[in-house]
């Protein structure tokens, strides 16, 4: 595995390594593509870190829910095929295999969050390419990333924004057609937009928050590799115990670091400080919790949904600044702006005005989060099969804050 994550970054970080990569392997597949012909049937579909997870998983939901699996063949990729109960009728195929290759040779449509050609070009003309992403974007991305020129997405069918600045930054920095952009919103939200407060009640029973308690989310972003990516390591300047002693009272403290983060160093584990990052269902945890505490994630632009208090723990944001940058100025973006220090976070905790920053959230959510509805996985399948039939209206629940909190 430590040598795949030490390949993956060479691939990330050197352009001529990238450049040679790419070329020759995209006129293998391609030369290999004559010989392969088109199913219409098939559906290849992959998620975040190559797992059932994200928009994918939401749009492959809803398939099942029309039925749409009897009449397509679903095709997931995996790194792991058989660590998943995926519904329906379903295959799975291991990622980057050569069968997995070839499959997306075959398939007529595929739906990713990510990259369904691993930086290649062997795309058919025929094939119907939607491309969900993974986050909405605070800090820079694609090719605006120091050493990346490695996105070049005019392939791409359909592309999936939240709002019209941000589909102006993607047709840019992944090289999209600007007739690629669609105005959905991510279909992982889409739960986010029909919360009840039965359905808050229902998380926190099991999550097993005590009565009266309030939950924090505190989930880190990514941090790249700083040794040649043979880890990706976080170690946040927090003193969890000086948390506990301070808030345990009132919180429970649910973290939650980056998929590609493979060590939290320095933490211990109980009933106030829980680890949920294996929990795949993320939708849940922001349900669950009263406030979000990240950095440059975008997690904030998902929980932003919710209308809920949230906070900037930006210890290094002078340093992610210089290194990474950010397509917006967060200390004027985002709400509260930028705490830089753990005394200041544990004082904005504990003197928190609820309302002031619900209205805050509310504003970041209208500013960002232009275009969702809660239907963005029906409106990405209608443009993939315009002649699916309409699903029978169901009734949506309303958006909550949850009954603790407001």
């Amino acid at each position: 595995m430590k040598l795949k994550q030490r390949i993956e970054h060479i691939l990330k970080h050197n352009v001529l390594v990238q450049t040679l990569y790419r070329f020759t392997m995209s006129a293998v597949f391609r030369v290999i593509g004559l010989f392969v012909r088109t199913d219409p049937t098939l559906v290849l579909m992959n998620g975040h870190g190559y797992k059932y997870n994200d928009s994918p998983r939401a749009i492959h939901r809803k398939m099942v829910e029309l039925g749409l699996d009897k009449t397509y063949r679903i095709v997931w990729a995996l790194h792991e095929p058989d660590a998943f109960d995926i519904p329906g009728r379903v295959e799975t195929v291991k990622m980057d295999s050569l069968r997995y290759f070839v499959t997306a040779l075959r398939a007529k449509y595929w739906v990713s969050c990510v990259n369904i050609e691993r930086s290649l070009h062997f795309k058919k003309r025929a094939t119907v390419y939607m491309n969900t992403w993974h986050g909405a974007i605070i800090n820079l991305c694609g090719n605006a990333v120091g050493g990346r020129r490695d996105f070049h997405f005019e392939d791409v069918n359909y592309f999936c924004v939240n709002s019209e600045r941000e589909g102006e930054l993607f047709a840019r920095d992944f090289n999209l057609l600007p007739s690629a952009v669609v105005r959905t919103g991510y279909p992982r939200n889409d739960e986010l937009y029909a919360v009840t407060p039965e359905r808050v009640r229902e998380l926190r029973e099991a999550f097993s928050i005590p009565e009266g308690k309030r939950v924090i989310l505190y989930a880190p972003t990514w941090r790249d590799s700083e040794d040649g990516g043979a880890s990706y390591t976080l170690t946040p300047p927090v003193d969890f115990a000086r948390w506990e002693r301070e808030l345990s009272d009132e919180y429970v403290v649910l973290l939650r670091t980056h998929p590609y983060t493979t060590e939290a160093m320095n933490v211990t584990f109980g009933d106030f400080l829980r680890d949920v990052t294996d929990y795949e269902e993320v939708n849940h945890l922001l349900i669950v919790a009263d406030l979000l505490i990240s950095d440059y994630s975008s997690i904030n632009l998902d929980y932003a949904i919710l209308e809920k208090p949230m906070l900037c723990f930006g210890y290094d944001y002078d340093a992610y600044k210089q290194t990474r940058g950010f397509y917006y100025d967060l200390e004027q973006t985002m709400p509260g702006g930028v705490v830089r220090d753990e005394d200041t976070l544990l004082e904005r905790i504990r003197t928190m005005d609820t309302d002031a920053a619900c209205r805050a959230a509310k504003e970041y959510k209208q500013t960002y989060m232009q275009y969702g509805d809660g239907q963005a996985a029906l409106a990405c399948l209608r443009l993939l099969f315009p002649d699916i039939p309409d699903p029978i209206d169901e009734p949506q629940g309303e958006l909550v804050c949850p009954p603790q909190i407001c």
